[in-house]
């Protein structure tokens, strides 16, 4: 997950950057949102990839964050990066 104040093409490649450096092996299917600077960037990094951009293409990712939602809910949410950080690291190791 990247949480940035613009999309454009930079934020992008380093996303993916750093997200196939973590993960170590090379995806077949990346789904995304339908952002108009992620094709090239997924080109230029995965370019095997095959890019799902679908309505309901990530519905098992968005089931899972019920679990993110029943922990978040008594915290009153992130009320800093450093916690975003946290919480964003143990749902992605989950």
């Amino acid at each position: 997950m990247l949480v940035s104040a613009r999309r454009d093409a930079d934020a992008a490649r380093r996303f993916f950057r750093r997200a196939l450096a973590t993960l170590k092996v090379t995806p077949t299917e990346v789904v995304t949102d339908a952002a108009p600077v992620y094709p090239a960037a997924l080109d230029e990094m995965a370019p095997q990839a095959w890019h799902r951009v679908e309505r309901y293409a990530n519905n098992p990712i968005e089931a899972d964050h019920s679990q993110l939602k029943h922990r978040l809910r008594p915290m009153r949410g992130m009320q800093t990066d450093k916690t975003a950080q946290v919480i964003i690291a143990g749902h992605a190791f989950m």
